[in-house]
């Protein structure tokens, strides 16, 4: 079976890239990194990428007049790489309209909250604030509107009454971990079917309930 090849956008320490890494490593996985695009040229994702041998690309969004100019010179190393599906991973730039369009329904990112909850660069502060007794991660189909799209994959994990802001991000970035390279392989594998805003996923059978109850993990 032919692997599907990913585009993975970074700009920091690419935990999630390093997650989909781990998994591309192994030989059944249905997917493989073949390049990985930083907007920041010192983004630590930039170094694991390295290490794996993975080709890497560096577009400065501070070189590009607007956003739109800057996603096509993006866009152009991705296709140049032969890659089928953008992955985001810590990406903080926000897509144009025109890059969601071009790759419409070939864009996921990972977002640390049960969406359509919390979205947003402070989704651990308004949980806190909000005193939800769940909070989680969502792995999602790419929209125009922030942090919204259909969702693949979710886990949860509890909200401490002595959480922080830090302790609540690393319970849900071990989360993240698994629900990334497991969106992934649901797409890759051809068990996602997109219906509007609502993804329709067959889910393998080999798969338990850790990852929706991860309590039980």
């Amino acid at each position: 079976m032919a692997h599907l090849k990913l585009g993975v956008l970074v700009s920091g320490r690419g935990s999630n890239l390093q997650a989909l890494i781990a998994a591309c490593a192994d030989t059944f996985y249905p997917a493989e990194i073949v390049l990985v695009v930083a907007n920041k040229p010192d983004a630590k994702g930039l170094d694991r990428a390295r290490k794996a041998g993975i080709v890497t690309a560096v577009v400065e969004h501070g070189d590009f007049p607007d956003r739109e100019t800057f996603d096509k010179a993006v866009d152009a190393h991705l296709r140049d790489a032969g890659v089928e599906w953008v992955c985001l991973a810590g990406f903080m730039r926000l897509l144009s309209s025109w890059f969601v369009e071009t790759w419409y329904d070939r864009i996921i990112n990972i977002h640390p909250s049960l969406l359509p909850a919390f979205k947003g660069i402070d989704a651990h502060a308004q949980a806190i604030a909000a005193g939800v007794k769940l909070s989680g991660c969502s792995v999602h189909i790419v929209r125009t509107e922030i942090d919204a799209g259909p969702i693949l994959v979710q886990a949860a994990v509890p909200l401490l009454p002595d959480d922080t802001e830090d302790s609540l991000a690393e319970r849900i970035l071990t989360v993240e971990h698994q629900c990334y390279p497991l969106a992934v392989r649901l797409i890759a594998e051809g068990r996602v079917r997109i219906d509007g805003d609502t993804a329709i996923v067959a889910m393998p059978p080999d798969i338990g309930d850790q990852i929706i109850s991860p309590l039980k993990s």
